[in-house]
């Protein structure tokens, strides 16, 4: 009896050990788990490469491991050897197959795209039906063949949702110029405009009532670099009219508008930029709008603006006291947003990278420094492939994720923010979002919320909108005459329209509700750029950030643009100036314009700074100033509610003395020792 027992046992081992080396032996897998592969050395897999996107034959696959995956229900699968249990990671590959041992057709599979070349692929499978994988070992040295773990995850499959927008089309033959890529206020009446550049001539469509549009063309004279990659919008000279930079293949142009928008000036400065993404920004938070650009082959470089709207140039990592903002040799650097992704209240920056190294995060310090965090933060993944990346608040959480838009043989990439409850701060959430399975590629990704819904989607690669459906989930939804290009309110309905060529897609509004709030800078630049602006409701919070220059090329509206669903009241609207002060409206009313000028709320509504605390208020002589926490105040400055600098000082004994202010309202911003400012109000009797 023992002998027969220990036969059987003798067999059952045997026919274990070989469940896995040829495909009719393949080892049965029904759920998600983690599965460990031993040495490779069974039956090699066909001459094919399977990937998500078809079949790609090679040659020299010595031998395989195999496993039959059965799923019980419809559902989208990832497999990974990108996993932790892989320390270090193995350069690994694998292929997905459908039908029988006898007759293969591939399904799936990868090769390179997670980190140190191991593997990862999203498919959907279908319940009760088998999917043979099979892993070779191609790449593995005979020392490195030694056994991993892949990891299977089963998700619920994202059932598109109905159309949940649509357009109408209109062409415009006047809107004819060399490049039709800005959608911005243009004449400072808030509403979107079309800014068209040709060689020696700024064509601007306004936006008059109901979305007609009346021309006027601005001569420009010599010679200007033309926008073949980017272009931004602002008013760097603070003069109430968008002035524009266009990054060419060999460096960019200005033209700045006169004081009342009648005519613009071409400024050329004549250093060589390969530039890509181009954006105006206040780097240093002095209140006047700066230039940078990315460099595609060299460190990143920026043009600092002197208050006087003259601009001094810098080069990352090579020009004494320049800012590290992208030093790599190589380049590589296709795509900048700068947005307050820690929300300390100072812009930081996102550089999308291409052609292989990691993409990068630079942490804006608040003292004149900034930190590349890319590895602390781990958004630094490669290999990557990408042009553009779209930021935004995906999840309505209160801080900015990012989507790494793939323009090549990487896929998208969705990073959760998680800097209210974890550090290292961001988590890849790509697996089961929807973005695993969207193979189609692109080099400009833009978010913006399209249906008015109160959630950020994205419109990118394939001629599709990916709608955010909650929870870090998006569904495609096709529209085949659509492709990214300038956004804004092209029509002032309160939806977003898009401007491709001369062709514009007018969104149908739907039953969403929605506000747009428009910004005047008066301590900050004059466009807001770098604010922060919340809204809240029964949904809880929204957030934007105003900027120029989105996604890779193109410039869109500086209205920061919110849907509301079916909500019928915003309770409360607050917008964190760059220059530390904060306005507050209560119950705005929706659907419509909201324009707010920086300060203006001051006097009407209680403001509070966690940061510090003054007594007594009101106050006639002195004003005590006390710092909460680990913070130390040096300086003090005073503004009338108009914005106008009336006194500065040293604070010196916890204090300062205001005997020479007349009696009103005022506004008191304070420099700790790191240079970071806070603001507060007060009342002098």
């Amino acid at each position: 009896m023992k002998k027969i027992t220990l036969l059987l046992l003798t067999l059952f081992l045997v026919q274990f050990s070989n469940a896995q080396e040829t495909c009719s032996t393949a080892l049965p897998i029904t759920t998600s788990g983690l599965y460990v592969v031993g040495t490779i050395n069974g039956t090699e897999a066909p001459s094919l490469f399977c990937a998500t996107n078809g079949a790609i034959p090679v040659a020299n696959i010595p031998a395989g491991e195999w496993y039959a995956y059965t799923p019980t229900q419809n559902y989208t699968v990832t497999i990974s050897t990108d996993i932790a249990q892989n320390s270090p990671r193995k350069d690994t590959r694998f292929h997905v197959y459908t039908g029988t041992c006898s007759s293969l057709t591939c399904y799936a599979g990868d090769d390179d795209s997670g980190s140190n070349y191991s593997s990862i692929s999203t498919f959907d499978v279908i319940a009760n039906t088998t999917y043979i994988i099979a892993f070779d070992n191609r790449w593995l040295s005979i020392a490195n063949n030694t056994g991993f773990s892949f990891q299977l995850s089963e998700n619920p499959v994202v059932i598109p949702p109905p159309t949940p927008i649509n357009y109408t089309t209109q062409a415009i033959s006047t809107v004819n110029s060399s490049y039709n890529l800005c959608v911005v206020d243009m004449n400072n009446d808030h509403k979107d405009d079309i800014a068209g550049v040709s060689a020696n001539n700024l064509r601007i469509h306004y936006q008059g009532a109901a979305g007609a549009f009346s021309f006027s063309d601005f001569p420009i004279t010599g010679t200007s670099k033309m926008p073949s990659w980017s272009i931004a919008a602002g008013d760097y000279n603070k003069d109430g009219y968008n002035d524009l930079l266009l990054g060419s293949g060999n460096g960019l142009s200005f033209w700045k508008s006169n004081n009342t928008g009648t005519a613009y000036t071409s400024i050329t400065p004549g250093e060589y930029i390969f530039c890509q993404r181009t954006n105006f920004v206040d780097i240093n938070n002095d209140g006047n709008l700066d230039a940078f650009s990315c460099h595609d082959v060299a460190p990143n470089v920026y043009y600092m603006n002197n208050s006087s709207g003259n601009f001094t140039y810098y080069q990352s990592g090579i020009t004494p006291g320049a800012y590290s903002l992208g030093i790599t040799s190589s380049g590589g650097n296709y795509a900048s947003l700068w947005s307050d992704f820690d929300n300390d209240g100072d812009l930081d920056m996102f550089i999308s990278k291409c052609s292989g190294p990691p993409c990068e995060l630079h942490r804006n310090n608040g003292n004149g420094t900034f930190t590349d965090i890319s590895a602390i933060s781990q958004i630094n993944v490669t290999p990557i492939q990408s042009w553009s990346s779209a930021i935004a608040d995906f999840d309505n959480d209160g801080d900015m994720d990012i989507l790494i838009g793939s323009n090549g043989n990487t896929p998208n990439k969705l990073f959760r923010n998680n800097l209210d409850t974890a550090n290292p701060a961001y988590t890849n959430v790509t697996a089961g979002s929807g973005w695993d399975t969207n193979t189609s590629i692109n080099r400009d990704y833009v978010a913006y919320d399209f249906d008015n819904n109160g959630l950020v989607d994205v419109l990118g690669s394939g001629n599709k909108i990916m709608f955010n459906q909650g929870n870090n989930i998006f569904a495609a939804v096709s529209y085949p005459e659509i492709s990214v290009g300038a956004i804004g309110d092209l029509n002032n309905d309160g939806f977003l329209d898009i401007l491709n060529g001369n062709t514009i897609r007018y969104a149908i509004p739907n039953a969403n509700n929605w506000t747009t709030i428009a910004l005047k800078g008066i301590q900050s630049n004059s466009n807001g750029i770098g604010a922060r602006v919340e809204i809240y409701g029964a949904w809880g919070k929204q957030i934007r950030d105003i900027r120029s220059g989105e996604g890779f090329e193109y410039m869109s509206t500086i209205n920061a643009h919110f849907g509301i669903g079916l909500a019928t009241a915003i309770t409360q609207v607050i917008i964190k100036w760059p220059s530390g002060v904060v306005d507050t409206i209560n119950n705005p009313t929706i659907n419509t314009m909201l324009n707010v000028v920086e300060g203006s709320t001051l006097a009407l509504d209680s403001y509070t700074n966690s940061e510090f605390s003054i007594f007594p208020n009101p106050t006639k002589n002195r004003l005590n100033v006390k710092s909460i926490g680990e913070i130390t105040l040096k300086s003090a400055e005073v503004y009338d509610l108009n914005g106008k600098l009336i006194q500065q000082t040293d604070i010196t004994n916890d204090a300062i003395g205001i005997e020479s202010l007349s009696m009103g309202t005022y506004i008191l911003r304070v420099r700790d020792e790191n240079g970071k400012d806070y603001a507060q109000k007060f009342i002098k009797e």
